[in-house]
């Protein structure tokens, strides 16, 4: 957390920068390793997601890439509680500022010389991710079908609640071995995982607590796809398909919550 719906939210409230100039850069925190120096003067041609990654191609100067981790946040404005968790302040010759707000100080900021993210995996929004490019990168994985969903080199940008819940629409069993699936569940699972990132990025995201280490859009709002979540967080309730009570399980240190009747 943030997913790539979360990530997505915040890019595309931040692209009245692009085109911009950073006139100055205050790094606030130590542990990001950037120099202030380098990122002034430079122009920001774009900003784009990559997977969970926000990055500002600067041009010559490079690409400032930032991971969000647990709580981080990119706002053109932030909230009196967010000042004492920014970490990095880049000044625009528009007069506005992106703020980096970082309260557990997980998130990263780099500036990367070279292009960025070809590590990375197919980008599920894009035109690349189709049925069969989805059947043809799990099927040749005997790892359990969640697993493979939230491998960053296989697929960019999805975590586990998006990854719990395509599942769920797909009715497949978080815990099958990828190579284990037809063509019929492949169908399914390409279109669940479009249908709820989609709609993820409608209801700008997921917000599941009220800290200020909490996901909100804007420091006024919050996401709003928690209200439409059918597994991920409801172990112990009923299954709204058939009735069953979720059960949760533990996958590479994650909880995953589950129906045991209607996954299979």
């Amino acid at each position: 957390m943030p997913e790539l719906p979360e990530v997505e939210t915040f890019v595309r409230r931040l692209q009245t920068a692009s085109g911009a100039t950073i006139t100055a850069a205050e790094v606030l925190d130590a542990k990001l390793r950037l120099d202030a120096d380098e990122l002034a003067g430079a122009e920001i041609s774009s900003i784009e997601r990559r997977g969970k990654n926000i990055v500002f191609d600067l041009g010559t100067t490079g690409h400032l890439v930032i991971h969000l981790r647990m709580s981080g946040r990119l706002r053109l404005e932030r909230s009196d509680d967010e000042v004492p968790y920014t970490r990095l302040i880049l000044r625009l010759d528009s007069g506005a500022s992106i703020y980096f707000v970082n309260p557990r100080r997980l998130g990263t900021a780099i500036l990367c010389r070279d292009r960025f993210g070809d590590a990375l995996g197919v980008e599920p929004m894009s035109s690349a991710f189709t049925q069969d490019a989805l059947a043809k990168l799990a099927s040749a994985s005997r790892a359990p079908i969640k697993h493979v969903l939230m491998d960053q080199r296989r697929i960019a940008g999805i975590g586990n609640i998006y990854a719990a819940e395509s599942l769920w629409q797909a009715g497949i069993d978080p815990r099958r071995l990828a190579n284990s699936l037809g063509e019929s569940e492949f169908a399914a699972l390409h279109g669940s995982l479009i249908t709820v990132l989609s709609e993820a990025i409608d209801q700008l995201g997921t917000t599941l607590g009220s800290s200020v280490s909490d996901y909100r859009p804007s420091s006024e709002e919050t996401g709003s796809f928690q209200n439409k979540l059918f597994v991920y967080g409801r172990e112990g309730e009923d299954c709204s398909r058939c009735g069953t009570t979720i059960e949760r399980t533990v996958q590479q240190g994650r909880s995953t919550c589950y129906c045991p009747s209607c996954q299979h």
